[in-house]
């Protein structure tokens, strides 16, 4: 390098030496087995791949270290000989071709702490892979026999990322099922005889497949997460992967993520949990990251990347009879489909206008959530005064000087927890709002659908006992949306909504607990009758009060305490209030529907299922 590329390269390093120990505490060093890449990151457009298949040639690598949102990134090799190496061969020299620009190296003294995707060695439970389940001789007679023909009659075709071809059944795309009445005049060929002997000979399981799909892919084509309907195929999804080694991600609603690699002429099986609960997908690239030694644990292994071939994946699946019986209802379309046509809650129109929907609920909470809410506000805020304790820590662990938005936030009991905070609060009830801005607190009047604050403004977010008081599941979305709206980049919001389920393991919550002390082992609804709302033309059950739930949708009745002397003999009024009790997962699905946030924890609370998010840094 010239004197002046010299001066330019030590000026950039020392800058981000200076960024780097101010965003992780760690310094850069003069040797190191460890190398900074100080101007590309995942924010520069650059891939885990590129940097491996870059550094590769010099030796084994341990790690590359890829921040969210960060334009630099690290390379540990094994050796400091090695990182010595690739640093005079390529600082300032070599231009990555996702940047355009001369690489900046540094060594430094250790990798950031993170959540690394090698990290996730913990496979779905029932995933099962075979290798070497076929001879290389059986998988070209495997890949010579498929006929790719996409004429009439035939039931090849070419998708939009891979080629299709089907045998059995055919697996309809535009209802993810399988016409079961239906079967292709093809059956499985030949060339598949020996699959259901040889799997019960290498692992024990018998299963005796009646439908076939075929893919092929080509470097850089995949296919998007999924999970096979449950009500189209049995508890077994086996597939072999021919002429190419692949990585299947696999994917939980609660956050975990598994890369599995295929190798060529391996079988995986997906059962139980691995096969009803986890999608699982190819992601469309041209090579794959791989950790290679036996033990597959990242801090023993390395890294190497494997380029993809053209694979062919034979998927072997039984046609299910009947509906599906699984133990994970929350993606089950059997379970769901009994589950709408039980449902007692349905809003209509006999008009073509396709906002009325809409109207209707927005009608029914107006009536049956804000309404009620004014009428029993003064009542309503004598008992809510206690915090509960999992709400409290997370407001207590908030910075000093964070901005609290808490939505619906009713008396504002959440509010003083904190008192290195500043809190905002909004509610749909002018009463409860009042009584809130009495205490102190900075509160105004909104409905949870439209908050009108400016986008990032609040650094954490806490939502209790608000969005099941929505009727439809698009405004229950639309109300998480506006919440991660306000949140500013990193921020986090807690959310709780009732729980159908109202004892866990055996452990009543206190909502059931409180039976006996307020209601006697009495009821002042009876639980056999629904409350009929003339004005839109629907009705719903009336729960019994600290009982299990026993429908989704319905009306909790509240009666306002006697007059303070006792001696009124006026018939003591009795308020209905709408609510959508939500079932385990429901929540999770729900806000997995909003692009920027994330899911760091979900759990069951009292009563209550409860969700930890955060907006997605930028």
């Amino acid at each position: 390098m010239s004197y002046k590329d010299i001066r330019k390269c030590n000026k950039k390093q020392k800058r981000s030496s200076h960024m780097l120990f101010r965003e992780t505490g760690i310094k850069t060093c003069d040797r190191s087995r460890i190398l900074m890449i100080c101007n590309a990151g995942l924010v520069s457009g650059i891939q885990r791949e590129e940097v491996i298949n870059l550094f590769l040639p010099f030796g084994k690598l341990e790690d590359v270290c890829m921040l969210p949102g960060k334009s630099y990134c690290f390379v540990a090799f094994r050796n400091e000989e090695d990182a010595q190496e690739a640093y005079s061969v390529l600082h300032g020299k070599t231009i990555l071709n996702a940047t355009e620009v001369k690489l900046i190296l540094a060594f430094v003294e250790s990798v950031p702490k993170t959540d690394h995707d090698f990290k996730s060695s913990s496979w779905p439970n029932g995933l099962i892979l075979l290798k070497d389940f076929i001879t290389e001789v059986e998988e070209d007679l495997l890949i010579r026999c498929v006929n790719w023909d996409t004429g009439a009659g035939n039931s090849g075709r070419a998708l939009k990322h891979r080629r299709v071809r089907h045998y059995g059944y055919e697996f309809r795309y535009d209802n993810n099922n399988v016409d079961k009445d239906d079967p292709l005049p093809e059956d499985l060929p030949k060339e598949c005889s020996f699959f259901e002997e040889r799997l019960f000979q290498r692992s024990g399981i018998r299963f005796k497949p009646d439908q076939l799909t075929v893919n092929e892919y080509h470097p850089g084509q995949g296919i998007p997460p999924h999970i096979d309907t449950h009500s189209a195929f049995e508890g077994i999804i086996a597939s072999l992967s021919l002429g190419s080694l692949v990585v299947m991600e696999f994917k939980h609603t609660d956050g975990r993520h598994a890369s599995v690699p295929l190798p060529r002429r391996s079988l995986v099986l997906m059962t139980g949990e691995s096969r009803y609960a986890w999608t699982h997908g190819i992601t469309p690239r041209k090579m794959d990251v791989v950790v290679l030694e036996e033990d597959n644990k990242f801090e023993n292994g390395c890294l190497s990347v494997s380029h993809r071939g053209t694979r062919t994946s034979f998927t072997f699946r039984r046609i299910l009879r009947g509906e599906c019986c699984c133990n994970f209802p929350l993606f089950c379309d059997s379970f769901k489909k009994r589950e709408s046509s039980s449902s007692s809650f349905k809003i209509e129109s006999e008009t073509a206008n396709d906002n009325i929907d809409n109207r209707v609920a927005a009608k029914l909470e107006s009536m049956h959530v804000h309404s009620v809410y004014e009428e029993i506000a003064s009542h309503f805020s004598e008992t809510r005064h206690k915090a509960w304790p999992n709400i409290s820590n997370f407001v207590n662990d908030l910075p000093p000087g964070s901005i609290l938005l808490d939505v619906g936030c009713g008396n504002g009991k959440y509010f003083g927890v904190n008192k290195n905070i500043f809190e905002i609060g909004c509610d749909q009830s002018i009463g409860l709002a009042s009584v809130a801005n009495k205490r102190g607190f900075q509160v105004f009047t909104s409905n949870c659908l439209h908050i009108p604050l400016k986008p990032g403004i609040a650094d954490a977010c806490i939502c209790i006992a608000v969005i099941h008081h929505l009727s439809t599941k698009e405004r229950r979305l639309q109300a998480l949306t506006q919440i991660a709206e306000v949140l500013r980049p990193g921020g986090q919001a807690l959310v709780y909504v009732w729980a159908k389920e109202q004892e866990r393991d055996k452990v009543k919550s206190s909502y059931l607990r409180q039976m006996g002390k307020r209601n006697s082992g009495k009821s002042d609804e009876e639980t056999s009758h629904k409350h009929c709302v003339s004005e839109l033309d629907l009705s719903l059950p009336v729960h019994k009060n600290r009982t299990d739930f026993q429908h989704g949708d319905l009306f909790v009745p509240w009666k306002l305490k006697h007059d303070t002397d006792g001696k009124t003999s006026k018939e003591v009024p009795t308020f209905y209030r709408y609510y959508h009790v939500f079932e385990e997962g429901e929540l999770e699905t729900l806000s997995r529907e909003i692009l920027d946030i994330r899911i760091l924890k979900s759990y069951y609370d009292q009563g209550n299922w409860c969700l930890l998010m955060e907006k997605s840094k930028e």
